[in-house]
């Protein structure tokens, strides 16, 4: 097994080992809810592969009887989430005391697609508070989060940020509404800058062929995690949880607890 098959085998293993406690109940007496595109989605770890979003692996990361209910999906934009009744879906679980982690930018940026594309100081705005006036109406509490970076570098070594008044939009929202903020693009661009062009390839889809079961080709995508990138993501996330969404921070796993009381 290569060195970086291993690194990719122990992601999927842990994720594995420690599923999704969507169907586990909220002994902390809420659910943390989460919706966005590819780069949060739920990915299948069997048979083996390497991508993964950031928001498999948050449930990791929290005290046990914090229930993470994962509805990102592939693709989505905000437009189309709604369209297609997964926000309705969302809507009629959520309930008082419950949070609910927004992202949302990658897919809505596409102006070709008429049924993703959303201006961002228009429509994406729009959306976005509108999803933060439905949860607030549920009695719960929204998060909002800018659009992950991609690994998209300019001459000098420097991140190009692709999503521009996208995540402009996400920051002004917050601040308007008083939301608090995960800045995973600025957190994510800083990171991928430290590693510069060609380390920071560990944490995407850059994999040789033959790494996995059917991958028969090359894979050089710069925008979606594999297991190691997903972790490091949601690593930040944390942070972000630490410093701007103190409640729910109370419930962060961390590092001297007794494994043997949980």
């Amino acid at each position: 097994m290569t060195p970086l098959k291993a690194l990719f085998f122990c992601a999927a293993l842990f994720a594995a080992v420690l599923p999704s406690r969507a169907a586990e109940p909220a002994a902390a007496g809420f659910t943390v809810y989460m919706t966005g595109d590819s780069t949060m989605a739920d990915y299948a770890v069997v048979p083996a592969q390497a991508l993964r979003g950031w928001g498999q692996m948050l449930h990791m990361y929290f005290k046990n009887g914090v229930r993470v209910d994962n509805h990102a999906m592939s693709g989505r934009s905000c437009r189309s989430f709604i369209a297609e009744g997964r926000w309705k879906t969302v809507m009629d679980r959520i309930k008082e005391g419950d949070y609910m982690i927004i992202q949302f930018g990658h897919n809505d940026e596409k102006k070709e697609d008429p049924k993703r594309y959303a201006d961002p100081f228009g429509d994406f705005k729009n959306f976005l508070a509108g999803f933060v006036k439905d949860v607030r109406d549920k009695g719960a509490h929204p998060i909002l989060v800018t659009p992950v970076s991609r690994r998209s570098f300019g001459p000098d070594n420097k991140i190009v940020h692709s999503h521009g008044d996208y995540a402009v939009a996400v920051r002004k929202l917050a601040e308007e509404e008083k939301v608090p903020l995960l800045d995973l693009e600025a957190r994510t661009s800083e990171e991928l800058e430290k590693l510069g062009p060609e380390r920071s390839k560990a944490w995407f889809m850059w994999i040789p062929a033959n790494e996995f079961p059917g991958q028969t080709e090359e894979k050089q995508d710069s925008t979606h995690f594999n297991g190691y990138g997903a972790n490091r993501v949601c690593d930040l996330a944390i942070l972000e949880i630490k410093k701007n969404a103190p409640d729910l921070a109370k419930w962060v796993r961390e590092g001297n607890e007794d494994p043997k009381k949980r």
